[in-house]
């Protein structure tokens, strides 16, 4: 085998790991020894259990790392303020997509006149998500959380709800870029559901899996780019130790990802 070959066996052997989930470990300079999950935050009735490698990885840590800690009951949609009538906001073609993708799922565009432009459209991924077939409780954050707390296992969070909320309200235009890009991208983002779904049921996805894109540039930098490195300094200031650490799986692959950004910090 050629110098090249080698290489490149020794890189995909070191991205791919051992685990039939999407997941792989990686040894930062200050003695963190990381195992980053790929998560998807709803999921199907066949991905609960977890596998029991996974839950005794987390026996085994310090600490279960994640995004937010979203085991409570409390909504993190509360004290909005409300916003000017949809038609105000939107262009007409926006909202006869609106419309009529409402009209499809069985909602009521009235009940989202005043509401935030950024929490229609997660209330829109998130009824996409339930029409095929996914739920919150078998959401792979969620049932990890709960693994936690049967063994009583530290938890820490890399944002928290509320950060995550003022990251949303923040968007420029009341987050009319993630509505558009909800609305165009709608069949793309089904298809990307089942990829995901299909690295835990199936198989998880090789070194540089071919993902959809759901999303505009402006918004990759702010939801997944920016993030990702505020995600790598918080990691890298851990104390020594073993972390479980849960992300949206899309942080793991793709341009600017998670993994990448740590292995070159490392270097």
């Amino acid at each position: 085998m050629g110098l090249f070959q080698r290489i490149k066996s020794s890189l995909c052997a070191l991205f791919r790991g051992r685990y039939p989930w999407p997941g792989l470990d990686i040894h930062l300079a200050g003695g963190q020894k990381l195992h980053l999950v790929g998560s998807i935050h709803m999921g199907t009735r066949d991905m609960a259990p977890l596998p029991p490698q996974l839950i005794k990885l987390i026996q085994q840590a310090d600490a279960l790392i994640v995004e937010a800690d979203i085991s409570g009951n409390e909504t993190p949609f509360r004290d909005l303020p409300a916003c000017p009538p949809l038609r105000e906001r939107l262009s007409e073609s926006h909202f006869q997509q609106l419309e009529k993708l409402t009209d499809e799922l069985g909602l009521s565009i009235a009940l989202f006149d005043s509401q935030p432009l950024w929490q229609i459209a997660m209330i829109l991924q998130a009824t996409q998500a339930q029409t095929l077939g996914l739920r919150p409780d078998y959401g792979i954050d969620y049932q990890l959380l709960n693994v936690a707390r049967e063994t009583n296992s530290k938890v820490m969070e890399l944002e928290g709800a509320e950060s995550q909320i003022t990251l949303l309200r923040e968007l420029p235009d009341g987050g009319l870029a993630l509505l558009e890009d909800t609305l165009t991208h709608w069949h793309t983002n089904a298809r990307l559901l089942q990829v995901m779904i299909g690295w835990w049921l199936e198989q998880p996805p090789g070194d540089t899996p071919s993902l959809p894109n759901t999303f505009s540039q402006s918004l990759y930098d702010v939801l997944m780019h920016q993030r990702n490195l505020a995600w790598r300094e918080k990691l890298q200031t851990l104390p020594p130790g073993r972390y479980v650490v849960a992300v949206g799986a899309l942080h793991l692959y793709g341009e600017g990802n998670l993994p990448s950004m740590l292995k070159t910090q490392h270097k």
